[in-house]
């Protein structure tokens, strides 16, 4: 059974970010920048500036996210942190649904999921979400929000739109739905205070 550590992503860890970062999928060329610029300020941006951004969030706090080892070797990543520090999900259409005041410091939302290909299909998104929410609920966070995609909803979703996590795995972690904006795109919900 391998042996897995969930750790924040602070400046010390940069290089493991990175590692868990290019496994697979986007998450080498956007550094997980996406939600934290607008889609001009992210246009304009190149792979390296990204990086530097990525670099910077990560030597302030909160860690912008949590990293995942397995037996040691960085293997996944997910973003989790104020939904205010992550001003796209403001300015999406699909996501003006949610229930919560989008100035509110007490709504947190976990927004991207990176696994490396190595270590898929082995549970790990459910163990970094499980660890997103003790590291939301440890920091003060009083809600956390995600917006998932339901493949269950019988349209092919491409493997890179899965970084939102997948909606069973929110489910499991006791979310509730607060509104379908699309039949594959869900926004859920978890009162931390409960």
């Amino acid at each position: 059974m391998p042996r897995i550590m969930i750790e924040p992503a602070t400046a010390d860890r940069f290089d493991d970010a990175q590692r868990a970062l290019t496994g697979g999928g986007d998450g080498k060329s956007c550094q997980c920048q996406w939600w934290t610029l607008t889609n001009a300020q992210f246009d304009a941006t190149s792979q390296d500036e990204r990086r530097e951004l990525l670099r910077d969030e990560m030597a302030d706090a909160p860690p912008p996210a949590l990293i995942a080892y397995v037996d040691g070797e960085p293997a996944g990543w997910v973003r989790v942190g104020p939904r205010t520090r992550q001003v796209r999900l403001a300015r999406t259409r699909a996501f003006a649904a949610s229930e919560e005041p989008w100035d509110d410091e007490g709504v947190w939302a976990v927004t991207c999921f990176v696994v490396r290909r190595e270590h898929r299909h082995q549970g790990l998104n459910a163990e970094l979400l499980d660890a997103a929410l003790d590291y939301a609920r440890a920091a003060g966070a009083r809600v956390v929000e995600a917006y998932p995609k339901d493949p269950r909803a019988g349209k092919k979703i491409p493997v890179n739109d899965l970084y939102h996590g997948v909606l069973s795995t929110f489910e499991a972690a006791g979310f509730r739905e607060v509104a379908r904006p699309r039949p594959d795109l869900a926004i859920v919900s978890l009162d931390l205070r409960g």
